[in-house]
């Protein structure tokens, strides 16, 4: 299938094939008739992406702060990789699109196959959608109306907080796509409505829908003709649904607004607010987040939690269902706002079209709705490089499951160096894939797994999945009879550790976990010197981790397991490795949490040899320090490594310290190590240390 992409890096749209997404729990799948092109928003975004470097970092200060924060930690080189690497990173666009329903997950039953509904997906030819950001559209409301329904529901959302009364008067702030669509939902509450904006051609189409509108200028005085609108009174309100980076609109509207009016931002301005012009009137500011209640809640959104209606009447879709009843209704009129069509496969005109056109509302793509004779399973795969075939089984195809931020990010870089040769992404979704597949010479990019196990090239898979996950594709990689690399942990229960060493007796194959700490070249010089110390050694790991939100899915214990399961078994292992001797006990001290699973602990090791080592995990600290420290005693010694940047010591004759202008974390080392490994058939961690770890985890004391 098709989809839209956009390039933060330098602003440029391409339509990329890519395969359909899975249909997962509480979602629906969709085949799009039409989407909707939204003028103010998706026009910033490619202003955005064409801007320089220079200019994004003064757009995004905090951002700008953030990455001088991690040049010194982390090094230059590494900031600077990382910051290409979130802007070469393509970002699906749209968010408004009518098409029928072609299959519904488990757990959907308000929809079924062949529905006509709207949703908030993005364009493409399919679209996944949660069933709470889906609606579906009356029989009487045409594909190219209904369209409009998404970004009605936020100017709607906003006009519920403004809370207008019959009779009252109101400002738009804005008369772009959401202010005209606003403006007609405020009349139909008996309102009456004016409306501001620099461009006379969006004024004039105001005054055709019945609003009298004002041409921002040098000549007119906005402020006099309010209150003559209102016979001295001043607006009752004033939605702002302009896009700018200026904080006029909000100064200007409390200027208009009568004592104790309502200022309601719904786009996107400066908020510098002159506090005198609220204070004096005691005027009511509020920002209006979207379509409405539920809006950026997972349970609600990606878990299908409805509100109950008595106590949340209004929610995302019910906003979608008010609004697709207006449009029925002949409330909304939306044919006077359609400034042009293109067929979706000239996507890329219309977006040149949008860049030349200051004065465009609503921009529809419509898609072709025949199907082609390809399977469904068919669409699933995209073929990108067929003259690579491995056809050489010495060669060690290397194919992956998952590829989220970390994979793409460090684990496929690495596997690349090490001279991997790939074969298939199998991932759930088709757009970041598709990019690296095409970067990394992968054969195949599919959204079906299942391809991945019977492939005869694939000699090893690497898992970078969610943690559940992780048990059952090591066993079923492990019985398709292939090597696997698996990102921490290898599992959540003991019962799927028990059903990995199971599996692993039969397999006769590798499995490694991304333990890459123990192959920082760093890593390999402390463990040198502590071969060379005699008595006990004393460990003190310190992580300054940093918040993660509470509803982040490496919180939920379900899914993520935590950050006790799911991170700090890397500073398990690295002991592990450096005392090089069985752990005899692990114990864990939390910090006071209200999370389900704390993310602020310490745990207390023991080793069967004598050494012990306190691992400090804090999740409440300052992003601006540096993230790892470890600090050896032993026999008159001391050690410590900063942030596998800076090596010191203490009472190590003829050896000071090591700086590097760098951070290395041994990513490429370990992935050379496993490509090593299965060329050579060796285990490159033992899997005794790697279950050991696991279990002591697993069965942590609590104090």
């Amino acid at each position: 299938m098709k989809q839209l992409f956009l390039s933060l890096k330098n602003g440029q749209v391409d339509l990329e094939e890519v395969p359909i997404p899975n249909c997962g729990k509480g979602k629906i799948l969709i085949r799009n008739y039409c989407s909707l092109i939204s003028a103010g928003t998706e026009r910033m975004l490619i202003e955005f992406g064409s801007s320089s470097l220079i200019q994004k970092a003064k757009n995004n200060p905090d951002r700008l702060s953030e990455v001088f924060a991690k040049i010194s930690n982390d090094g230059l080189l590494t900031t600077i990789e990382s910051v290409k690497s979130k802007l070469d990173k393509p970002i699906e666009i749209g968010y408004s699109a009518v098409g029928i329903i072609e299959e519904v997950g488990l757990g959907v039953n308000d929809f079924k196959v062949g529905d006509r509904v709207v949703c908030n997906g993005p364009h493409a030819e399919y679209v996944i959608c949660p069933k709470n950001l889906c609606a579906k559209v009356p029989d009487s409301v045409s594909d190219q109306e209904a369209v409009f329904s998404i970004l009605s529901s936020i100017g709607l959302q906003g006009i519920r907080l403004a809370e207008p009364t019959f009779g009252e008067t109101f400002g738009i702030s804005g008369l772009g796509l959401i202010g005209l669509l606003t403006a007609q939902i405020l009349i139909s509450n008996g309102c009456k409505v004016v409306g501001f904006d620099p461009d006379p051609e969006k004024c004039k189409l105001a005054e055709s829908l019945g609003i009298p509108a004002l041409e921002l200028n040098n000549i007119n005085d906005p402020v006099e003709w309010s209150f003559r609108e209102t016979n001295g009174i001043g607006l009752d309100g004033v939605l702002v649904t302009a896009s700018t980076t200026s904080n006029e609109p909000l100064n200007l509207a409390a200027k208009c607004c009568r004592k104790r009016g309502r200022v309601i931002l719904i786009g996107v301005t400066g908020i510098g607010l002159d506090r005198n012009l609220f204070y004096e009137k005691e005027i009511k500011f509020q920002v209006s987040c979207s379509y409405g209640p539920g809006r950026y809640d997972k349970n609600y959104e990606e878990n299908g939690d409805d509100y109950p209606i008595g106590f949340v009447r209004w929610t995302e879709k019910r906003n979608f269902e008010a609004v697709l009843t207006a449009i029925k209704n002949k409330v909304i009129k939306t044919e006077c706002l359609i400034t042009e069509k293109f067929d979706f496969k000239n996507a890329k005109k219309a977006y040149e079209f949008l860049s030349s056109q200051s004065s465009s509302f609503g921009i529809i793509l419509i898609y072709d709705v025949k199907k082609n004779n390809l399977s469904k399973e068919e669409k699933k795969i995209v073929n990108l490089n067929i003259s690579n075939l491995i056809t050489n089984l010495d060669q060690n195809g290397i194919s992956f499951i998952g590829m989220g931020n970390y994979a793409s990010r460090k684990l496929l870089p690495s596997f690349s160096k090490a001279g991997a040769k790939f074969v298939q992404i199998a991932s759930n979704n088709g757009a970041e894939p598709i990019r690296l597949g095409k970067k990394y010479s992968f054969q195949k990019v599919t959204t079906d797994k299942e391809n991945i196990f019977l492939d005869t090239s694939t000699d090893a898979i690497v898992i970078a999945t969610r943690h559940d996950s992780h048990a059952q594709l090591i066993i079923k990689s492990l019985a398709a009879s292939k090597h696997v690399f698996v990102e921490k942990p290898i599992c959540l229960t003991n019962n799927e550790l028990s059903n990995i060493k199971d599996e692993l007796k039969s397999s006769g194959k590798i499995l490694m976990v991304g333990f890459n700490r123990r192959f920082a070249p760093l890593t390999k010089i402390i463990r040198k010197q502590v071969s060379f110390l005699t008595g006990p050694k004393s460990f003190i790991y310190t992580c300054n981790a940093g918040y993660i939100p509470n509803d982040h899915w490496t919180q939920d214990p379900l899914i993520g397991g935590g950050r006790f399961l799911g991170e700090a078994c890397h500073f398990v292992d690295l002991i592990r490795f450096l005392v090089d001797a069985p752990i005899s006990s692990l114990t864990v001290t939390n910090a006071s949490d209200d999370k389900l699973c704390p993310d602020t602990f310490s745990i207390q090791l023991k080793f069967k040899e004598g050494s012990i080592g306190t691992i400090h995990y804090f999740a409440n600290g300052h992003k601006s320090f540096a993230k790892e420290r470890l600090e050896i005693f032993s026999s008159g010694k001391i050690i410590q490594l900063d942030n596998f940047r800076k090596l010191k010591t203490w009472g190590i004759p003829g050896f000071n310290k090591v700086f590097n202008l760098t951070q290395d974390k041994g990513q490429n080392n370990c992935a050379k190590a496993f490509m090593q490994g299965i060329k050579n058939n060796f285990n490159p961690i033992p899997i005794e240390e790697i279950i050991e770890v696991q279990r002591f985890l697993l069965n942590a004391n609590y104090d």
